[in-house]
């Protein structure tokens, strides 16, 4: 899963990030301007990804210690640290260093595992 997930940040690639998104996944993330939390589903997702890729010029992620681990054959939750750094031209770059709770699930044992949730909980 993380590793797919870097592949898909290191590469630009909408599909294989895609295939990691559930068909009911939920992203929220704390609006500190407004102070309210904002949710958005697997359209909104993807499409604030593809805006991503599209608008960057490099993407660098780096996974980080696992926090908290509860994984059985087809629920997982996992709270890992990141490090992101955005560089959309040499002169504009954006160094992110966060946190994700994430909830994956899989059908089957055999399957590869997807987001339902994403709850970020980076101060950026």
């Amino acid at each position: 899963m993380f590793q797919n997930f870097k592949f898909a940040y290191t590469f630009r690639d909408t599909s294989i990030y895609g295939k990691l998104v559930s068909k009911d996944f939920i992203f929220t993330f704390r609006d500190f301007d407004k102070g309210f939390d904002v949710t958005w589903g697997r359209d909104d997702e993807m499409k604030t990804t593809n805006g991503l890729f599209t608008n960057s010029q490099r993407l660098d992620l780096i996974w980080n210690n696992i926090i908290l681990s509860n994984v059985d054959t087809s629920n997982a939750t996992i709270v890992r640290g990141f490090n992101l750094t955005v560089t959309f031209n040499p002169t504009d770059v954006i160094r992110i260093d966060g946190r994700v709770n994430l909830f994956l699930k899989r059908e089957e044992s055999t399957n590869n595992w997807q987001m339902v949730k994403w709850i970020d909980e980076s101060g950026f």
